[in-house]
């Protein structure tokens, strides 16, 4: 059995450039043919990265208390997760591109190195400022292994086939996610937190290693034929500074004025953002006036299904990871469970987004649509999020474990088909790039989710509580309360129902901004096309023939 992988002839073209009317001239394209062993090799390299990635989020997460320990820092551990998401989302989109001039393989080496580069950093780290930092050089490898590995499964597989392959990448994900917050709780026990860094190492290595021996996805002969310094001058330099400038100083701004308790009106946060809006607006001139090989074609944004992809995506996004952060919240502060009964209430969770995948991936392969299973979908995650606002002091068990499953499940189907949509609606030359550009709204939406949730969380808090707790030293209270739930615990029974009720009401605040973005982004989906998904290569380089015919008829128009 062979598959057949085909590279598209217009890859070198510039993407804001139209060719020329008259008999336009294809470039030459390598056939690139690889045997059902070297599939499962390709897939084995890039998937043990994706799965490293997924470990060591959640190691980190886990080993946060240890490490500030350490270094008696505590207050500043939150920085450790906020420079690598931070670095994430300012660094996924750039690989699109550099999939697109240094190959498949090229990109992925680039995102290992820096990952593994930052990883056994972090292990060497002196300080908590080097280990920040060693985290956010990590995270610029972090976002390329997951989006590169997408770009590399889709030249691999036929897009009806593409989403159950993303299905079980995203098992592996799960899985990875699942293992990372024991594991890492072992390893710092056993052998200390520097050895959960040090200890990925190996991972790497295998993994870089077979990237390098069988990732082999030629890209079209006029690119290999390019001289190091026409490759060069493809790269988007000033419109990616000023996409991470953009990106960066927004997240930032959110994620500064959540975790240090600044105000609105402090100067470091609306300076923040300003830089943001500037950069933005730089952003945008460099793409559609000066840049021949843009970082992100904004030609693809103005799109009917890309646009609506990459919103669907972001808002979604946001609802999910607040839902992930406050839902054991939840069950802390309102409930006074223990914090590893609270985090058990995930588990559903984690179960359905594997299934959700995977149903999604094995449905658009029996079927060839996507467009109702995505739009039933989104519905789903709208029910799950209005089913966690009734939650209440009466609510059944099978509620509180069950509700938040059609979040999960609908939410891993509907990134599953929107990214299938993505691809299947964009040209060749630019499925690189709008893969990125996917990774990049989850990305944002993700840091937002966690950043907008607490600032929400925090004001509404804090107004509840000055109601419900009053006289002399109430501040001091209050204030404890807001920085630790486990002083609930130890409050009199007066004062414990004060703050049960008060999380009680910040959190149903919570809810329903979740249900609202899920209804936003259900909204987002309808404009969503239908393709045709091709099950071959043959039948997929076809398709993407008639496209740019269709695309050069309508510029002669």
């Amino acid at each position: 059995m062979v598959f057949r992988a085909e590279s598209s002839p217009s890859e070198t073209q510039p993407l804001l450039q139209p060719e020329p009317i008259n008999a336009p001239q294809e470039l030459t394209s390598p056939v690139n043919k690889y045997s059902t062993a070297d599939i499962c090799w390709i897939l084995t390299g890039i998937w043990s990265g994706v799965f490293l990635g997924a470990v060591d989020g959640t190691i980190v997460a886990t080993l946060l208390a240890p490490i500030g320990g350490s270094f008696n820092k505590f207050n500043q551990s939150s920085y450790i997760g906020t420079s690598y998401l931070l670095s994430v989302c300012c660094f996924t989109p750039l690989y699109g591109r550099l999939s697109d001039i240094l190959g498949r393989k090229g990109a992925l080496l680039v995102a290992l190195t820096l990952f593994g580069s930052g990883t056994i950093l972090c292990g060497l780290a002196s300080s908590m400022e080097m280990l920040i930092a060693a985290r956010a050089i990590a995270g610029m490898g972090g976002g390329g292994m997951m989006t590169v590995a997408s770009i590399t499964v889709t030249d691999l597989i036929p897009l009806k086939d593409r989403g159950l392959y993303q299905g079980l990448a995203n098992i592996l994900f799960g899985l990875g996610a699942g293992i990372g917050g024991p594991l890492g709780g072992w390893i710092n026990d056993s052998f200390g937190w520097r050895a959960a860094f040090l200890l990925q190492t190996p991972i790497l290595i295998f993994s870089f290693i077979l990237v390098a021996l069988k990732v082999n996805i030629e890209l079209p002969f006029e690119v290999q034929n390019q001289s190091l310094y026409d490759k060069l001058r493809r790269i988007d330099f000033f419109g990616s500074l000023t996409l991470v400038g953009t990106v960066g100083c927004l997240l930032l701004g959110f994620s500064l004025k959540t975790t240090e308790e600044l105000s609105w009106s402090n100067p470091l946060i609306w300076g923040l953002f300003v830089t943001s809006g500037v950069s933005g607006v730089l952003f945008i001139l460099v793409e559609t006036r000066w840049a021949p090989y843009p970082v992100m074609p904004l030609h693809l944004i103005r799109q009917r299904t890309p646009l609506a992809v990459s919103l669907s995506n972001f808002i979604c996004s946001i609802s999910a990871y607040s839902t992930l952060y406050n839902v054991p919240l939840y069950f802390t502060a309102v409930r006074l469970t223990s914090s590893s009964n609270a985090g058990l209430h995930l588990l559903p969770h984690s179960i359905a987004l594997s299934v959700g995948s995977v149903f999604a991936g094995w449905m658009m392969r029996r079927t060839g649509k996507l467009y109702a299973l995505t739009v039933a979908s989104a519905l789903l995650t709208v029910i799950a999020s209005v089913l966690i606002i009734l939650w209440n002091e009466n609510s059944s068990p099978i509620h509180l474990w069950g509700d938040i499953v059609p979040q999960g499940f609908g939410m891993a189907s509907m990134i599953t088909t929107t990214l299938i949509a993505m691809i299947a609606s964009v040209t060749k030359e630019d499925m690189a790039v709008a893969t990125g550009i996917t990774y990049l709204f989850r990305t944002t939406g993700q840091v937002l989710g966690v950043s907008l949730s607490g600032a929400i969380l925090q004001a509404v808090l804090i107004k509840t509580l000055q109601e419900r707790i009053r006289g002399p030293g109430s501040a001091e209270v209050i204030d404890r309360i807001r920085h630790s739930t486990d002083v609930i615990h130890t409050l009199n029974p007066r004062l414990q129902q004060a703050a049960v009720d008060s999380y009680a009401d910040a959190l149903r605040v919570i809810f329903i901004f979740q249900a609202a973005c899920n209804v936003l982004s259900l909204l987002a989906c309808l404009p969503i096309q239908e393709h045709d998904l091709p099950g071959t290569h043959e039948e997929q380089h076809k398709q993407i023939r008639g496209r740019n015919n269709q695309n050069r008829g309508a510029e002669r128009s």
